[in-house]
């Protein structure tokens, strides 16, 4: 089986991770910036991945991080789209820019 040389995928891990940056610091929207935070953990979880099948380690090793992750990114999700529902139902709007409740 020819595998994946580990310089390819810390490359596609950085990039994924690098779009997933770039979406949150540009988005206005919340969810839109929900889902860059979920790019950018998929970029983690891609590197956990590569470092367990290029070090001797079991390879269950980086499946529980694994799904460590992914278990953090779902309670994330589901917290940020709540708060953002409650956003929603107060100021009518789901652009951060226009989000004004801690101001005086």
């Amino acid at each position: 089986m020819m595998a994946i040389p580990l310089s390819h995928l810390l490359v596609f891990s950085a990039l994924l991770f690098l779009t997933g940056l770039y979406g949150a610091l540009t988005r206005r929207n919340a969810v839109g910036i929900l889902m860059s935070i979920e790019i950018m953990l998929n970029a983690v979880n891609v590197n956990f991945v590569a470092f367990a099948g290029m070090l001797n380690a079991p390879p269950e090793l980086g499946q529980v991080f694994v799904i460590f992750i992914i278990v953090l990114a779902a309670t994330t999700a589901a917290v940020g789209l709540a708060i953002v529902m409650a956003i929603y139902r107060n100021q009518k709007t789901i652009y951060t820019d226009e989000i004004d409740l801690l101001k005086w």
